[in-house]
């Protein structure tokens, strides 16, 4: 029950309301000059913690920086790779803006300033969507724990993203790309036009996945590359048990990729658990590496007008399934999406998908009754 404590002192009488927090702490509801406001205030806060909603305004003192290395970050059960990349962004964005500043002493003026120096500083519109979802969920967190009353990221005005209409590599300009492709590495970028896999399920690949006999490939590994300052286990490469989508998939391949596999191995002495693709110490390729070395200067000699990157071959894996007639459902299972919406933004991605189109018109409308 709320309390009064009368003080006197040379000013005159006082009176201070007291209650119990939820920890049966005592408070202070604060000093005023009459017994019945300092008994208002302090059943104003007793009910406050009756109905819990009260909040211990102090804990918001904490720094920014301190609450996130201290609570958020190490609460937080991600991937090293995801984890690696939040302390970039909170490095490279967050820290120099917020880090110095007591958590109930950000504001949401303070974030939309933020949102607004990064769009002046170049910075784009998605990007500061995505580092904004990362900020409000620091500040959700401090909410949850009753660190904060409010989120300061709620309502936050963001830029608008146009959304641009995405270019699938044709099978000719693949063509001349493979062309360009050194011979060594050759056969690694065609099984990725094969399979469509992500860069860390091929480089995990072994001759255990692949099922010579029913044709068909098993992706149940993944290879992520972290800096080892960032790795739970000091070591660049981590091998986890398990794709993006945390689901083993299996897939059929045609016989001339299971043919030219076969060769591979033989030709190299693959073991059965060694790395399909894999540097001449038997170690994971570095995707940075492949990319700077191998994959942009083939992209150049290829005379290929707009920016490839080695995932767009995943991209046009989906996108020529679909334009040849698979179905979505089928597609979505090979790709290891978790939702049909991502696969069903690669249909109608070809350049010529809306000459087809403009074709199937002109055959209906020239049709004779």
């Amino acid at each position: 029950m709320a309390w009064v404590v009368e003080r006197h002192g040379a000013k005159g009488t006082r009176y201070r309301g007291g209650y119990r927090d939820p920890d049966g702490r005592l408070r202070s509801a604060g000093t005023f000059s009459t017994r019945r406001d300092a008994l208002r205030a302090a059943n104003r806060e007793e009910q406050k913690v009756l109905a819990g909603a009260w909040h211990d305004t102090t804990l918001g003192e904490v720094t920014f920086r301190d609450y996130v290395q201290g609570e958020w970050l190490p609460n937080k059960h991600v991937e090293a790779s995801t984890r690696a990349a939040y302390i970039s962004y909170l490095n490279k964005h967050f820290y120099p803006y917020f880090g110095h500043r007591r958590l109930n002493r950000i504001s949401p003026s303070l974030v939309q300033d933020w949102v607004t120096h990064a769009n002046a500083d170049g910075l784009s519109p998605r990007s500061i969507r995505k580092y904004h979802v990362m900020l409000s969920s620091i500040f959700a967190r401090a909410v949850k724990d009753r660190v904060l009353v409010h989120n300061p990221c709620d309502h936050t005005e963001l830029p608008k993203v146009i959304t641009r209409k995405a270019r699938t590599l044709t099978p000719d300009e693949y063509t001349r790309l493979l062309a360009a492709i050194p011979d060594q590495h050759r056969l690694m970028v065609e099984t990725l036009i094969e399979a469509g896999l992500r860069w860390g399920e091929l480089v995990a690949l072994k001759p255990r996945h692949i099922d010579f006999l029913r044709r068909s490939l098993t992706v149940e590994e993944t290879i992520v590359e972290v800096s080892k300052q960032h790795s739970p286990t000091g070591q660049r490469y981590l091998v986890k048990p398990y794709p993006k989508d945390n689901e083993p998939r299996s897939f059929g391949v045609r016989q001339a990729w299971l043919d030219a596999i076969a060769q591979h191995i033989q030709t190299i002495g693959i073991g059965h658990d060694d790395l399909l693709f894999a540097t001449k110490a038997g170690t994971p390729i570095s995707r940075n590496t492949f990319r700077t070395r191998i994959w942009l200067p083939a992209v150049n000699v290829s005379g290929i007008d707009f920016p490839v990157r080695v995932h767009d071959l995943r991209h046009a894996h989906a996108s020529w399934l679909l334009a040849g007639g698979a179905d979505l459902a089928s597609v979505m299972e090979r790709m290891g999406h978790s939702q049909i919406q991502t696969t069903q933004k690669y249909l109608h991605t070809l350049p010529d998908t809306d000459q087809r189109n403009l074709d199937a018109l002109t055959r209906i409308q020239n049709r004779k009754s």
